[in-house]
């Protein structure tokens, strides 16, 4: 069975969403949304969830309920795209011709990518904010751990929202302060990268947050197995090519993460990134070779954090652009790279990184220095953005 539809869109999560709306907003009354899964969740709940301050039911609805009025849902998975025959293949053996193509299937997490990394998921003392499932679970391992070693693990190369990993180890430890057993607990932060944060003022201010927590950071370096039997991990320094193993009483891990298999093997990737993601101009958000396509979110190949607050500066430059080439025109918006990252340093404090392609601080918000732990941005993170995405961004309205 073929279908067709003048604008299709592959993936019904932040970024799919929130382009079918807004071209709906615009007057488009052809939008195929392609999407299998029946629940829609906000994933940046998920480390509060695991750092025991916010319930893993306020983190998802259904599908349905989000899904933009006058859009076709075609509740199946994409499993290729044809740009020549303008078709995207799907997993029930059907197919969806498209004049216009939004591409944004998000990112895949590559749990087998490091040995023992998903059978480790299934032992009492490891667990990732990365699965919906498992949130809960690391927040009992928190609540239940009284001495002992901790381990909270980043890997290399580009992942949702970058400073989840971090944010959940300052909530543990916030969390072992408060009930005086921190000074039992030895807590260690593996990172890939040579400092705390890719911005100055950030890595500034997260270097005060893990003194005062005494937390041990091992920068230039990632986890390369573990071995959840023995309760080891090992550690591998880049930097100095040494490898140490870690015996561990509670271990946070965060998989290596990638474009989606499948979108992988299509003339779509990029062919200088090995990683899958959709080629397209980093500032209009069209493909750089078929001008009928264009991408957004995490499986895009823009160089820019991968987070909500990227997406919803993306939305609204393609889908201007997106019409602009239905009308014949050449794209005319552009997106800087704008991303934020709202790093939880404490339960009740936050600091809200915010930057750009160049790497320099791109604030929002006037008259407050967002680049300290503040309260005001705790509650921002923990009630006022839950509530902009489901009642504004998904809507197309912010």
């Amino acid at each position: 069975m073929t279908m067709h539809h003048e604008i299709l869109i592959v993936g019904g999560g932040n970024a799919g969403l929130s382009v079918a709306a807004r071209l709906r907003n615009a007057g488009r009354n052809d939008i195929g949304l392609i999407e299998p899964s029946e629940q829609h969740y906000y994933q940046p709940l998920w480390t509060l969830v695991g750092g025991g301050a916010a319930s893993q039911e306020e983190t998802v609805r259904p599908q349905a309920s989000v899904m933009p009025q006058g859009v076709a849902w075609i509740k199946d998975a994409a499993t290729d795209i044809d740009p020549e025959r303008r078709s995207v293949a799907l997993s029930s053996g059907g197919s969806v011709t498209y004049d216009h193509l939004v591409v944004s299937p998000g990112i895949q997490l590559d749990w087998d990518k490091i040995p023992g990394m998903a059978q480790a998921m299934d032992s009492p003392t490891a667990s990732s904010n990365y699965r919906y499932d498992l949130a809960p679970k690391t927040w009992d391992m928190i609540r239940t751990l009284k001495s002992g070693t901790a381990v909270f693990t980043q890997p290399s190369g580009p992942i949702k929202c970058a400073g989840a990993p971090q944010k959940i180890a300052y909530l543990a430890a916030d969390y072992w302060r408060k009930q005086g057993v921190l000074d039992d607990i030895r807590v260690v932060m593996v990172l890939p990268t040579p400092g705390m944060f890719g911005v100055k003022v950030f890595a500034d201010e997260l270097e005060r947050v893990v003194e005062k927590y005494g937390i041990e950071v091992r920068f230039n370096s990632e986890m390369t197995s573990v071995d959840s039997a023995a309760g080891t991990a090992v550690i591998t320094d880049n930097a100095a090519g040494t490898q140490e193993s870690l015996h561990y009483d509670l271990l946070h891990v965060v998989p290596p993460q990638s474009a989606p298999d499948w979108l992988k093997r299509t003339p779509l990737a990029d062919p200088a990134n090995p990683a899958g993601y959709v080629d397209v101009d980093k500032h209009t958000m069209q493909h750089k070779r078929y001008p009928e396509i264009f991408a957004l979110g995490d499986a895009g190949s823009t160089p820019n954090s991968k987070t909500g607050a990227a997406i919803r500066k993306q939305a609204p430059v393609l889908v201007k652009n997106l019409l602009a080439a239905m009308n014949g025109s050449p794209p005319s918006a552009q997106y800087s790279g704008y991303a934020s990252c709202p790093l939880t340093t404490a339960r009740g404090k936050m600091l809200l990184a915010e930057f750009d392609y160049s790497l320099q601080p791109a604030p929002s918000i006037p008259f407050i220095d967002t680049t300290k732990e503040r309260t005001d941005m705790w509650l921002l993170k923990r009630y006022g953005l839950p509530f902009m995405y489901w009642n504004l961004i998904l809507k197309g309205r912010a």
